[in-house]
Parts: structure tokens; sequence; C-alpha cells
């Protein structure tokens, strides 16, 4: 009578202990309400340049080979890759806890227990075999295998496994969107040190005409048509070119170094053509359709399954409420002599246990982490907005410079050509004394201003190119 009692208030206390362990949170996973617009400028035209190769959009082969290299060098990438590899052990992990955990154990010890004790008082009056007692200090001696599983009912640990290669596609994401900014980086870099070539050897042009002008203005002070004036302006003149030539060897020591650090490597000349900033003017860009950076930006697909990750993070967080189901077992040998510890059936050992268990009072810890996964399910949904958002006005930016900057460097381009056209007539003109030393040394620094500013425009549009290229997703594949 007194064992069915006790059996019914276990089993009311174990459906208790379900009742309140099953009332979790509502569960509330986060949706993107993220619309982009539907073209980029008036043209629907679905082809883009994200999915050509970056070894056929850029065509310099110098320029290819240094990718090559710095893709297979790269520190930033080998730390990346490393960041793969620790994701792909955390789902093996995950996998594990979803199995049972099975091991092995052997021990030995002795134990004595006082003799006027209810245990000692038992083992004094006690013979093992007719004629020999009870020993006071009993050795003991187990072999044994012990298993443990955790039964995944309310998937909890499934969930924390999806959750786990969620994570881990989104590192190789993260490795194509590396990738991506290292080929944009290398090809600006590279463009940049043809620019300082070009305006280098524009400079060195600029001193020979300022340093054959001088020598006409010292000719004519000697024939007292020009004066001491003249000729410290020109000399000026010269020192100031003379001296910009220096700056730019400087950024072209500097660039190069750049160069040579994103392809791991020590200080070395970067092998380029320093006649072809102009053969790599960008060609017509395609730019496809806004929708189509959701498949070819690895940012917004790796943004998308870490939101994915933290959806799942909740679930788990949410099963915490829940009973839990354990599973132990264990089976093997135990006895106080050696001689006896393989004897059976006596000294077989073995249990099975099974416990369900709830929270029950003071669930605030699993409510604190619960909360917690919904702020971290929220942020990862800001940051996809917030990278597909980027990803558009990236693009959209890009555009719109690459059309101003075509305008602007047709613009610089007739303004070379006036300014080369005046720099003959000036000279010309000081000549015969028409025009006086200032206007030709004028015409001589707005003239070198204006290539120099013609190669920056033209680097800047070329660079820009590479970056709508970088933009839509292309660089990776």
């Amino acid at each position: 009578m007194f064992n069915n009692k006790v059996n019914k208030y276990f089993i009311s206390l174990g459906l208790c202990l379900a009742m309140i362990g099953c009332k979790a949170p509502d569960l509330k996973l986060a949706a993107s309400s993220a619309v982009l617009p539907e073209v980029f400028t008036s043209s629907k035209d679905t082809a883009t340049i994200a999915t050509v190769q970056w070894h056929n959009f850029f065509k310099d082969k110098n320029l290819t080979d240094l990718i090559d290299v710095a893709l297979q060098n790269n520190q930033e990438l080998a730390i990346t890759l490393q960041e793969i590899e620790i994701a792909k052990n955390d789902i093996r992990v995950r996998k594990g806890a979803l199995l049972p955990s099975i091991g092995i154990g052997a021990g030995t010890g002795v134990d004595k227990v006082g003799r006027y004790t209810s245990q000692g008082a038992g083992d004094a009056s006690t013979e093992i075999t007719p004629g020999h007692e009870f020993p006071e200090a009993l050795q003991d001696y187990k072999l044994a295998a012990y298993a443990h599983w955790e039964v995944d009912i309310w998937k909890k640990l499934r969930n924390s496994k999806k959750a786990a290669i969620s994570r881990y596609l989104a590192t190789v994401e993260g490795k194509n969107f590396v990738i991506t900014n290292l080929v944009a980086e290398i090809a600006t870099s590279y463009y940049e040190l043809l620019a300082y070539d070009n305006q280098l050897e524009i400079v060195k042009q600029s001193i020979a005409i300022q340093q054959n002008a001088l020598e006409i203005v010292k000719i004519q002070k000697e024939a007292a048509r020009a004066t001491e004036l003249a000729v410290k302006k020109f000399e000026a003149e010269v020192l100031t070119s003379r001296s910009m030539e220096f700056d730019i060897l400087q950024k072209i020591k500097e660039t190069e170094n750049k160069i040579n650090f994103l392809l791991a490597r020590y200080p070395q000349e970067i092998k380029r053509d320093k006649t072809s900033l102009v053969s790599a003017l960008p060609s017509q860009l395609k730019a496809g359709i806004p929708s189509q950076l959701l498949a070819n930006r690895s940012d917004i697909k790796q943004a998308e399954l870490q939101l994915e990750a933290a959806k799942l993070d909740v679930k788990v967080a949410r099963a915490e409420f829940y009973p839990s189901l354990d599973i132990s077992a264990s089976v093997g040998f135990n006895a106080f002599k050696s001689s006896y510890l393989f004897k059976t059936p006596e000294s077989l050992l073995y249990s099975l246990v099974g416990d369900v268990a709830a929270p029950l009072i003071n669930r605030n810890a699993i409510k604190a982490e619960f909360k917690s996964a919904n702020a971290r399910q929220l942020q990862a949904l800001y940051n996809y907005e917030r990278t597909v958002l980027n990803a558009y006005l990236e693009v959209a930016t890009q555009l719109s410079k690459i059309e101003n900057l075509q305008q602007s460097f047709n613009l610089k381009t007739q303004q070379v050509d006036a300014l080369n056209r005046s720099i003959l007539v000036s000279n010309d003109l000081f000549k015969s004394a028409r025009v006086d030393y200032f206007e030709v040394l004028m015409t001589q620094r707005d003239a070198l201003e204006s290539k120099l500013e013609l190669v920056e425009t033209q680097k800047e549009l070329i660079n820009a190119s590479v970056f709508v290229y970088r933009n839509l997703g292309g660089g990776w594949k």
C-alpha cells in the first residue's frame, strides 16, 4: 500500500516537471524586410561582369601573375582558411553530441569502515567462506565500460549542429569575400603604380622643357634681353619639378612594398609594363540587376548564413526550457580480490538508468540565454539588411563615378592638348620678346599640372571599374 502511494507521488511529480518545463517563451524568428530596387540604371540587362573570372577580366599578364602569387601566399587569406578549419571541427563536435559517448575505466583501491558502524558491524558478522571473516581493509578492483546518451527529443542537438554547419558555410563565404577584396586591392595598387610611372615620365619631360627654357633665358640675359629675376624664376621652377620627381619615386617605392606585403614577400621590384596604363582603360561595364547581388556577393551570403545560424541558436535556447532525457549504462567486473575479478556471474556488474529532468525553479539563466539568443538574432538580421543596402549603394556610387570621371577625362584630355600647343606658342613668342618670362612659366606650370591630373583621373577611372567588378561580387570565382 505504501509503495503504491510512493509510486503515484513520483509519477505525479514527474508529470508536473514535464508540464512546468514545457512552459517556454513563444518562438519568434526574425524575417528580413529588405527590398532591393529593380535596376541600378535605366538598363534591365541581366548580363553582369560579376560572373567573369578575374583572370579574364584583367588583361595585363603581369597583374594576373601577381594575383596568382597573392592567392597562394597572402597571410590574411591563410588566416581565413584556418577559420574554416575551426568551423569544420565545430561541426564534428556537434555531431558527436548526437551520439552516445562510450568509455572504459579501470580502478583499484582499499576501503576500511569503522567496526562500530552499521556497515562495519554487519561486515564483522559475515563469513566469506567458512572460517574466513570479512576483511577489515577491503580491496576493490573494477573494470567496466560506461555509456551516456542525451536523447535529442526537442531537436536541440540537431539544431545546434545545423547552426554549426551554417557558420561553417559562412566562413567559406568569408574566405570568398577576402579573395574578392584581395584581387581588387592588388589590381588598384598595380594601376596606381602604373599611374606613378606615367607621372614620373611626365615630370622628367617637363624638367627637360623647363631646362631648355632656362638656357634660353640665360642667353637672353647675356644679351640684355632678360633679367636676373627671370633666370632665378626659371631655376626655381626646375628645382620644384626635380623635388616633385623624388616625391613620386618615394610613392612608387611605397606602392611596390604594399603589393609585396599583399604577396607576403620581402621588397622587390614589381614587374610591369610602364606604358600599359592607357590600354587599361575600362571597356563597357555590365552591372546586371540588383537582385543578382544576393547570389554573387559573398558578404551578403555570409550575412545570410549567419542569420540562419542565429535563428537556430534561438531554437536551441528555447529547447532548454523543456525536459531532457539522459540514459546512462555500465557493464563490467567488480570484486574485492583480483582473483575473483573475472568470476561470473558473482563479479559481474551492470546498470541502466534513465533520467528525466526539467528546470523548475530559478530559470533566470535559461531565460537570459534565450533573450540573448533573440538579441543576437536581431543583430544578425540588421547586419544582413545593412550588408544588402551597402552592396547596392557601393555599386550605384561607382557606376555614377565612372560616368562622371569619363566626362572629366575627356575634358582634361582636351585641356592637355591645348596646353601642349600653348607651350610651343609661348616659347616662340618669348624668343621674339613678344611675351615675358612669367607667361612662359605659368604656361609650363599649367601644362604639368594638367598632365598629372589627367593621369590621376585615368587611374581613378580604371580603379572605379575594378571597384564595380568587386562590388558586383566578381573576383572570387
